[in-house]
Parts: C-alpha cells; sequence; structure tokens
C-alpha cells in the first residue's frame, strides 16, 4: 500500500512515457489552469505523462537490478507512436487528455508489465484487474466533485490533438513532495 513516509531503504518509483517538451508545456499550462480556475493542484507534482506501470516501492540498495531491467527490456522495444485526442474523465474526480489506445501502446504496456513481474516480482494487484487506459492527467485527486462538474463542462468538447514517437521509457521516483524524472531508457529496437 502507499506510504506518505520516508523510508530511506526502499524508494517509490513508477514507469511512464513522457510526451516531448512542447506537449509537456501545453499540458502543464492546462495542469496551472486546473490549480487557479478549480483549485486542483495534485496533478502539477508530476510531469506530464502516461503511465505504464504503476507506483511500486524498490529496495534503495538494489537500484542497479532495476535499471539493468528496465534497460534490457527497453533496447528490446521499438519507439511507439502516440496520438492525443480531445479530454476524457474518471468520473467523479479526474479530468485527462485522452490517449488513443494503439496496438503499439497497448503491447508496450502489456510487454512491461509482464517483464516486471517476471523478472522483478513487481505487481500492481489493481492493473491486473482493469484494462489498461491510457491518458495524461490534468485534474484529479483534490478535484471537488463540484469543480470536476464544472472542468468537466468546460474541457469535455475542447479539440485537442498531438501526435508524436516516444523513444524512452522513463522511471520517475518520489521525493516525498513530487515525482521526478530518475533515468530513461531508449526504446532501441
Amino acid at each position: 500500500m502507499f506510504s506518505t513516509s520516508f523510508n530511506p531503504s526502499k524508494h517509490r518509483f513508477f514507469i511512464a512515457l513522457l510526451p516531448p517538451q512542447e506537449v509537456q508545456d501545453y499540458a502543464n499550462g492546462i495542469k496551472h489552469l486546473f490549480a487557479e480556475r478549480y483549485h486542483s493542484r495534485a496533478a502539477l507534482k508530476s510531469p506530464p505523462h502516461v503511465t505504464l506501470q504503476p507506483p511500486f516501492d524498490w529496495a534503495a540498495d538494489d537500484f542497479s537490478t532495476l535499471v539493468n531491467t528496465l534497460s534490457e527490456f527497453a533496447v528490446q522495444q521499438a519507439p511507439v507512436p502516440v496520438t492525443l485526442s480531445g479530454f476524457g474523465a474518471f468520473i467523479p474526480r479526474v479530468v485527462y487528455i485522452n490517449v488513443i489506445k494503439t496496438p503499439a501502446l497497448l503491447e508496450l504496456q502489456a510487454s512491461l508489465m509482464a517483464h516486471l513481474e517476471t523478472i522483478l516480482k513487481i505487481v500492481d494487484p489493481v492493473s491486473k484487474t482493469r484494462p489498461f487506459a491510457p491518458h495524461l492527467t490534468v485534474g484529479f485527486r483534490d478535484l471537488t466533485k463540484q469543480n470536476f462538474r464544472a472542468a468537466w463542462a468546460e474541457f469535455q468538447h475542447q479539440p485537442l490533438h498531438f501526435e508524436f514517437m516516444v523513444s524512452h521509457l522513463t522511471l520517475l521516483i518520489h521525493d516525498g513532495e513530487r515525482w521526478n524524472v530518475c533515468q530513461q531508457f531508449q526504446l532501441s529496437n
């Protein structure tokens, strides 16, 4: 279970795809709008991303095993095309930029989860019970139901479209306050 207390022997990580900087800048602009207009600041605690492997704890003294496993996985994968199209919601608390489910994206996520489970015994029980829903969160958790309704009314029909290639897996680490890029792994098949 997620713990907010700091444990020096373990670190909290997750693995994601990060869009190019100009798309991150656009998404961060929307996150700031959510913070100002809808009092939802939680999404500002991580760079814009598409989560492939949800947060997990890993022993600090075994970091090299995690890095080596991700490196070995990444070199066997091809860069993946990503399309962002419009907005979506997980009612009643989350608004996100919609990520189109493509076979390449679904395969990368499924392969990564299977690889981490087989090699490192990293398993997210919730992910095992529901289908992968790629998204890029702009407002969540601290979004009240009232503010969710107002935000969703504003964004549900707003056009947005980006297409790009992602050539790295990104390992993010939690510093006790926010998520930061820890390391990137080139997708080079």
